[in-house]
């Protein structure tokens, strides 16, 4: 991952629908060349997909809700049933396990407090395992960043021995359409 690689994934977090002539002009580098980084990226998972962002209010979802789950057991099993049950319910956003006083921390789009209520009762509490939960509205969205390439660091090329340092990853945004393209 040199600094090439950051301004491609810079110019491409902010805009995945920019051409491949835009992309190559924005970091200094030809087409073909750009155009070989970005599938690398691609293949090697630092460029994860591309997709659109919605504004949640103007398909319905005007709420946004965080809850915060304690299981009963922290067996692998527990674990790894409870993110499997997560991933069936649309409405779970984002599902982190952390560290502190509860075990997850979950993120929920709902329409209304009704909404949100319905949730609870037909699917989340379903889940078994859960030992408490404490949810929390969110009144007011204060900042809702991309990842801060511009602080990230070029890492060197592979070692005589083929290692790496970790990769860094980016999120990417997609056409109004849902698919990327490039010219």
């Amino acid at each position: 991952m040199d600094k090439f690689d950051l301004a491609i994934l810079s110019v491409l977090q902010h805009d995945a629908r920019a051409s491949l002539q835009d992309i190559s002009a924005a970091v200094g580098l030809s087409t073909t060349p750009c155009w070989t980084r970005i599938k690398k990226m691609e293949s090697e998972g630092v460029i994860q997909g591309y997709t659109v962002r919605i504004d949640p209010a103007a398909v319905g979802f005007g709420e946004s809700v965080i809850v915060q789950v304690t299981l009963e057991s922290h067996s692998d099993e527990t674990l790894v049933e409870f993110g499997r049950m997560l991933e069936e319910i649309p409405e779970v956003i984002e599902a982190y396990l952390v560290s502190g006083d509860y075990d997850y921390y979950i993120r929920i789009a709902v329409r209304d407090t009704r909404d949100y209520e319905r949730l609870l009762r037909e699917k989340l509490y379903r889940i078994p395992g859960i030992r408490h939960s404490r949810s929390s509205f969110v009144l007011r969205t204060l900042k809702q960043s991309l990842i801060p390439l511009s602080a990230a660091e070029a890492m060197p090329a592979a070692s005589s021995d083929g290692r790496r340092k970790p990769k860094a990853t980016g999120a990417t945004s997609q056409s109004k359409k849902g698919r990327a393209t490039r010219r």
